[in-house]
């Protein structure tokens, strides 16, 4: 869309506004008429006005602060900037609708740069949506890559996303890509996860949200105090990829989230880049339920959670659901330095393994030649060690652990299935293993159990619960 169009439907929008303001005084006006024994009121009450977003358009950006009203929808032909020290509020049932045709010459996937703060706050009712035009939200663009995602700069002081959707992001990064530009990402090399941090000075609350059908990453947290709870990650990662990627200068509580299909790992804990300046990554993550994770990919290296290089990790309570390996610790022997193993006062243990009779469609004879989640389990992998889920419920080819969910069947759905269907239900039944099992009580407080304020709000992370995975009974 050109300036013109732009400019002439922000005008359009902003009269029709005011002939609604008019409106409104007429029909007070005339009910006053109707009776005239009422006296008028000599202070009326003013009328609220409608919520603005200031914009100023450039050719490959168009730099945004204020508010996006409820209900609006945006399309997206160009990079959009918060820019630093400014605001973007985004309402319920706003929808962002992201161009594929990119910016410019060179078709530079569009980005989200943000540079200052960003709150969108949808609803359950009215969740916010960023997405591409509706005839290209089809199960063959899934992992495409359509769109360059959210992308958190190192001046981005707050970041919430509540209620919000999420998809068909994970585009290449070329040659004038903001974020190759910037340093964040390499042309060539990379592609875009949905979000992105840099600020290790910054909050972030992602919660209540769908991240789905990327090409990369879910969340890559490159710094920053972050709290990410009750989201779906689903069909995050095309040939690598994980739902949440951690690095140093990060510390953050992940919890309650269903993580269905990631490319590698549902949760990658990683300490990568720990210096003087960035410290050493510390993640609690608890009562997350993991399914399907690591069988889209070739390679050992992942399959539901990896813990690396002095990550400090407490991964407790989680349920694994036919995934293909369990928790890895490479290079255990060599704790507590920055290139050597994870922290050793981590704790990674009282987890589940749930585990289907299905056999998987991709095997791989040259490496593992694991085609059963319990196989994957139970395997003899150089990086499973003896103080990782020591005392976990792990399933067997004997004993196959099944949750028992509301909704969802563990030996129905294929092993490198990733399209998410809105009908399961991963809360659990009366009489599930996942109720009664080996769980840990207590073995540390959440990082944000007191609450962590964004834009004058406090988002606070939950208490560990008493049962594997993401939902109870």
């Amino acid at each position: 869309m050109n300036n013109d169009k732009i400019a002439k439907k922000m005008t359009i929008w902003r009269n029709a506004v005011s002939a609604l303001a008019m409106a409104a005084v007429i029909v007070c006006g005339s009910c006053s008429d109707d009776n005239p024994g009422d006296e008028p009121d000599p202070t009326p009450e003013p009328t609220p006005e409608q919520p603005t977003a200031e914009t100023e358009l450039a050719d490959t950006e168009m730099r945004v602060s204020g508010v996006w009203a409820a209900g609006t929808e945006i399309t997206l032909d160009r990079h959009l900037v918060v820019p630093e020290g400014k605001t973007l509020t985004i309402e319920p049932g706003v929808k962002v609708i992201v161009s594929t045709a990119g910016v410019g010459v060179n078709h530079v996937p569009v980005e989200v740069l943000v540079k200052g703060s960003l709150y969108c706050q949808g609803s359950a009712e009215a969740p916010i949506l960023f997405s591409v035009e509706e005839g290209k939200r089809t199960a063959e663009n899934a992992l495409k890559g359509l769109w360059g995602g959210i992308v958190a700069t190192e001046t981005c002081a707050e970041m919430v996303i509540d209620h919000t959707v999420i998809e068909y992001t994970g585009a290449q990064v070329i040659e004038g890509s903001p974020s190759a530009t910037a340093g964040y990402y390499t042309a060539g090399d990379d592609a875009y996860p949905q979000i992105t941090t840099n600020n290790i000075g910054g909050k972030y609350v992602i919660t209540n949200s769908v991240l789905r059908n990327g090409w990369s990453d879910g969340i890559y947290l490159m710094g920053g105090s972050a709290i990410i709870t009750n989201n779906v990650f689903a069909a995050n990662g095309y040939s690598g990829g994980e739902a949440v990627n951690v690095k140093a200068g990060v510390v953050a509580d992940v919890a309650g989230n269903i993580m269905f299909s990631p490319n590698t790992n549902g949760l990658k804990l990683s300490s990568s880049g720990q210096s003087e300046t960035r410290g050493q990554a510390k993640v609690n993550a608890y009562n997350n339920t993991i399914i399907n994770a690591g069988w889209r990919r070739d390679g050992e290296k992942g399959g539901c959670v990896y813990v690396e290089k002095n990550c400090l990790a407490n991964v407790v309570n989680n349920l694994m659901v036919n995934c293909k390996f369990r928790a890895m610790t490479p290079s255990y022997k060599t704790p507590n330095v920055p290139d050597g193993g994870y922290d050793d006062k981590s704790i990674i243990d009282y987890n589940c393994y749930a585990s289907g009779s299905q056999r998987s469609t991709v095997v791989y004879p040259e490496e593992s030649n694991v085609a059963y989640a319990y196989e994957g389990y139970n395997y003899a992998h150089k990086s499973y060690n003896p103080a990782v889920d020591a005392h976990s419920l792990i399933s067997t080819a004997d004993n196959l652990i099944n949750p028992l969910f509301v909704n969802y069947d563990i030996n129905g759905v294929a092993l490198t299935e990733y399209r998410y269907d809105e009908g399961w239900n991963f809360h659990l039944l009366s009489g599930s293993p996942a109720l009664t099992g080996a769980l840990m009580v207590a073995p540390f407080t959440p990082y944000f159990a007191g609450g962590m304020v964004l834009n004058g709000v406090s988002y606070a992370s939950p208490a560990l619960a008493g049962y594997f995975g993401a939902a109870g009974m």
